[in-house]
């Protein structure tokens, strides 16, 4: 069957596997490497529609198993799907809930049939299952939509691994069989298997013969060594499809979506941005700025002087710091509306720097102003 979504390589990094590609959907086209601003329940907190984007977002996440429980995905069905619900014209994910359901450890048992547990709202007992997730999916109504997997910890023994494997793979064929809409949205397999590398490649390989128009990795950054991350994630890659898009989920800190392009990943999503934003903390091309701390009081300037953004363009981190001190909503809003921002605005620079095959100089460059330590060898 034919996809809804199709994906196009534009250009590539001679010296890494970064890629430039374009990833059109029926709510819009997305260049890609891309970052993904998370709205977990249909809106990117504090943010509006219109903000995003006229900060350049082209689609945004949302999450399966919030909106289950409210509002509910016959109300959202209702309401034309999210798109129409929260009147956010780009392209929507969602994710599966997976991630979700198997960190509610004391709330729920998992079966091969599927996850029951508890609503963390009102404790109302629920079950998932592929098939039920692709009913809520399906009238969700997202452009891209998630298969049902299930998230294991890190670490956890290769038996465990093993087992839970097995289980996504199955799971996986389920979605696959049970999802009513491909016409409209794209089902992407979800690759897991742990840090065991032979299991990441079954876990690959097995879903590529599924033949899905996309192909996430999952259970990464979550709590592993980042060496160890970016080891096992360069390997996944070498096993999916070139001509079918990428997306490593949960990543969103600089230096994370560097090393993903850097090794092949074309889509990325994160809480990052806005939750250090609500504690305020912001990125800037110098480092990560706490404007809590008593050294901003009276500093005039803007947040980052390098950034365009309608924030540094108008408020001095002395005002900011002021608002987020006296507890003000304002602050949280400016601070995730910069943080966003430069985000997207590093991808956006990140995607010009693979059309001039320059990736690596910029990431260097990058990373010496905001101080990581590269480890590149060009």
């Amino acid at each position: 069957m034919t996809s809804s979504i199709q994906f196009k390589i534009l250009s590539t990094s001679s010296n890494t596997n970064a890629r430039r590609g374009r990833l059109i959907t029926p709510h819009g086209t997305i260049d890609t490497p891309v970052f993904m601003p998370v709205g977990t329940q249909a809106t990117v907190k504090t943010l509006s529609p219109f903000e995003l984007r006229e900060m350049g977002a082209g689609i945004i996440l949302s999450n399966t198993y919030h909106l289950h429980l409210r509002p509910g995905e016959d109300l959202v069905d209702e309401a034309g799907g999210l798109h129409q619900f929260m009147r956010w014209p780009g392209a929507v994910l969602t994710d599966s809930g997976g991630f979700q359901v198997f960190s509610l450890a004391k709330l729920r048992k998992i079966t091969d049939e599927g996850v029951t547990f508890r609503s963390h709202i009102d404790g109302s007992p629920r079950f998932f299952s592929p098939e039920t997730v692709m009913e809520i999916e399906n009238k969700l109504g997202a452009d891209i939509i998630m298969a049902f997997d299930e998230c294991p910890p890190y670490p956890a023994t290769r038996e465990y691994i093993e087992t839970s494997l097995k289980r996504t793979l199955a799971w996986a064929k389920r979605c696959k069989a049970s999802h009513q809409r491909s016409d409209q949205q794209a089902l992407f397999g979800i690759v897991q298997g742990g840090m065991y590398a032979d299991l990441r490649r079954e876990a690959a390989l097995s879903l590529v013969d599924l033949d899905f128009p996309g192909y996430a990795i999952g259970g990464l950054s979550v709590g592993e060594p980042k060496p160890m991350m970016n080891e096992v994630l360069a390997d996944v890659v070498c096993h999916l499809p070139v001509d079918k898009p990428r997306y490593l989920m949960g990543v969103g800190s600089p230096d994370d979506l560097f090393e993903g392009v850097e090794r092949g990943v074309d889509m990325f999503d994160c809480v990052l941005p806005t939750r250090i934003a609500r504690n305020g903390t912001v990125m800037t091309s110098r480092g990560k700025v706490v404007l809590k701390n008593a050294q901003y009081s009276r500093d005039f300037g803007p947040l980052d002087e390098n950034c365009d953004c309608q924030v540094c363009k108008v408020y001095t981190r002395a005002y900011l710091r002021h608002l987020l001190k006296a507890g003000e909503v304002l602050g949280i809003r400016l601070t995730s509306y910069h943080n966003v921002y430069f985000l997207l605005d590093m991808m956006k620079k990140i995607r010009k720097s693979i059309e001039e095959d320059r990736f690596l100089a910029f990431k260097r460059e990058f990373y010496e102003s905001y101080g990581f330590a590269s480890n590149d060898s060009e």
